[in-house]
């Protein structure tokens, strides 16, 4: 590390040897909820592979990313998979009236 013309300031001029994976490859991210495709260096570990334009690259899957997120969409969306809301609402019921 060295310090820069601000002393607060640490420039990182190289990693620590050993402790970070060598297995960098493009993979494919992929946001199940939209379809969309990124393609990122990862070292994840993964079984499927996706072509993506006449190359296949490692598949990793999401649920949420940039593109369905409702931070960065803009979009406020309720994802209730396992019943919560109505089952905590049918509880909770008795005690509004």
């Amino acid at each position: 590390m060295e310090v820069g013309p601000n002393p607060d300031l640490l420039i990182i001029t190289a990693m620590k040897e050993g402790i970070h994976p060598n297995n960098y490859r493009v993979c494919a991210f992929k946001d199940m909820s939209t379809g969309d495709v990124t393609l990122i260096k990862s070292a994840a570990n993964s079984n499927e592979n996706l072509e993506v334009e006449g190359t296949a690259f490692p598949l990793i899957k999401m649920e949420v990313s940039s593109f369905s997120h409702p931070f960065y969409t803009g979009k406020s969306k309720l994802v209730d998979t396992a019943g919560r809301v109505d089952k905590f609402r049918s509880r909770y019921a008795k005690l509004s009236k």
